[in-house]
This record gives C-alpha cells, structure tokens and sequence, in this order.
C-alpha cells in the first residue's frame, strides 16, 4: 500500500515561493501517476497539476502555469510542487495524490476519483 506524506507548506508573503514535497513509502512512486490538489475554505477540492507515469508528461491548471513547476526524484520516492509568484488566491491546503489509472495530462480539469491514494495535506497561506 502507497503511503504519502506532504511537507512544505507555511506562510509567505505574495510573490513569495515555496517548495511542497511529497514523500512516499510501501511502493514506487514510478508506477503511479501523481497529482496536486488544493482546497481553499469553503470552496471544492481543485487539481493544481499532475504529472504522467515516468513522468513523461505533466499538466496545469491555467491558474498556476508559468508559477508552479512540478518534479519526480525517483531515488527518494518524492514528488515536489515547487511554487513561484505566490498569491492570496493561493491559499489553501495542499494534497499529493498517487493514481495508477489517471488522465494525466487531462484535456479539462483533474479528477480526483482518478487517484487512489492521499495524503493528509499541508496549508499554504498567502499574505502580508
């Protein structure tokens, strides 16, 4: 069984940065693909990015593209979300999650049914 841990998360000022990683045990990585979700208060859990078995392929949401760069070292079985240009409208918690059968890169939004393992997340706040 696939076990992740998020870390990374805290408090930044706008324009800030940040690097999530995600940190996982029981199996590789490598055969899974894997995805970053965000959930703000009171809204629905949304996908951030995601990136392909093998890494071979990855995709944003348009409202994280050319700030938020995701990344696989397969050595430590981790996955990182490295988060550029912070805004408020960033803050939320943020989830890794693992899937074997994932649309990744998807033509409309991630779906979360897709991922099959989850980690408990970790807050991002975004402010002076």
């Amino acid at each position: 069984q696939l076990q992740l841990v998020e870390s990374g998360g805290g408090l930044v000022q706008p324009g800030g940065s940040l690097r999530l990683s995600c940190v996982a045990s029981g199996l590789s990585l490598d055969s899974y693909a894997v995805g970053w979700f965000r959930q703000a208060p009171g809204k629905e859990r949304e996908g951030v990015s995601c990136s392909s078995i093998k890494n071979i392929r990855s995709y944003y949401t348009d409202s994280v593209k050319g700030r938020f760069a995701i990344s696989r070292d397969s050595a430590k079985n981790t996955v990182y979300l490295q988060m550029s240009s912070l805004k408020p409208e960033d803050t939320a918690v943020y989830y890794c999650a693992a899937g074997r059968w994932v649309q990744c890169p998807t033509p409309t939004q991630m779906d979360l049914d897709e991922y099959s393992d989850w980690g408990q997340g970790t807050q991002v706040t975004v402010s002076t």
